[in-house]
């Protein structure tokens, strides 16, 4: 029997951002070589999808991890308890050390079915979410990724969520309506953690929002009292972030960039699109002399072997990085 990670973690628990798209197998597998966070968390993956057979084969590719990644959370989303808690027995069977329900995802899409941010107006409808999921995954802990709230900050969507009896509770301090377009909210934090401890002590509480690197996600525990962190876009181009290390020179940062998409082509080429890397070669290529120019020859590359060659040619005239 797995028993619950959660509670042999020390604190500050310094944690990766689950992103569509990004946090694949691929560079999570990456940054638990240069810089391991204290939990991963998967991309999020359809609950519905996850649940019927046929659907489910072309989704399993978001659920695949390696050994060096654990602990790892498999993130879920949907509006149908029952396939929650048939997701949450394949997660379970799958090796994951907890599942983790998004009730915070802003895309309309998401929203249509009646998932992610939608859930902040249905509190009967999660309640009986995190029920199933819980029947499901056993042992293994539930957590849930929210924000503050829908329109405004909702003091009793959060208390609703700490009465559930969950693991972890993971806030991003924007509400829905703010996506991403305002600073995150950190004041509200201290207010969170004060309910925390009035409803349940047990249940650790993880920030999200604005959160640069290592020192800022310190200072912000250190000041709200919160338990950890979760860092999202910090970790583009960079997953040496975990670790607190920086490479020395450019081509240390280039040669780890050609990693990454060697690792992409060999995990996930046959079954994602190559264009999804190019929003890595962004953040790779950036802040020195002649970065721009290597970045409009990245984008024009389809496969790991054209990366490499651009990549070289670079080094070839830039003796100095």
């Amino acid at each position: 029997m797995k028993k619950n990670f959660l509670l042999k973690l020390k604190k500050p628990i310094l944690v990766l951002a689950p992103m569509a798209d990004v946090t694949d197998c691929a560079f999570r597998s990456l940054i638990a070589k240069y810089g391991k966070p204290d939990i991963f968390w998967t991309e999020f993956v359809s609950a519905d999808g996850l649940a019927h057979k046929e659907a489910r084969q072309k989704l399993l590719i978001n659920l695949k991890y390696s050994k060096i990644e654990h602990p790892i959370m498999a993130q879920i989303f949907g509006a149908h308890p029952t396939n929650f808690k048939k997701a949450s027995l394949l997660c379970k069977r799958l090796g994951f050390d907890g599942i983790d329900i998004n009730m915070g995802c802003p895309d309309r899409a998401v929203e249509k079915q009646g998932a992610g941010a939608s859930l902040m107006k249905n509190k009967e409808l999660a309640r009986e979410i995190i029920k199933l999921t819980k029947e499901g995954a056993g042992e293994l802990p539930v957590s849930v990724k929210t924000r503050l709230g829908y329109a405004k900050y909702d003091e009793e969507w959060i208390r609703f969520l700490l009465n559930q009896n969950i693991s972890l509770l993971t806030v991003h301090l924007r509400t829905r309506k703010e996506m991403s377009l305002v600073p995150a909210r950190w004041d509200l934090m201290k207010k969170i953690v004060k309910l925390r401890n009035e409803i349940n002590p047990n249940i650790l509480i993880i920030g999200n929002g604005d959160v640069i690197d290592l020192k800022d996600a310190r200072k912000k525990i250190k000041e709200t009292g919160c338990d950890g962190v979760m860092i999202g876009r910090g970790i583009f181009g960079n997953p040496w972030l975990f670790g607190n290390k920086k490479p020395k020179k450019i081509r240390e940062k280039l040669e780890v960039m050609t990693e990454h998409v060697n690792l992409f082509q060999k995990k996930l080429g046959k079954h994602k699109n190559f264009a999804i890397m190019k929003k890595h070669f962004k953040a790779y290529a950036n802040g020195f002399v002649g970065a721009k120019e290597l970045r409009i020859k990245l984008m024009e590359t389809n496969n790991a072997k054209e990366v490499k060659k651009v990549v070289k040619d670079f080094l070839k005239i830039s003796n100095s990085v």
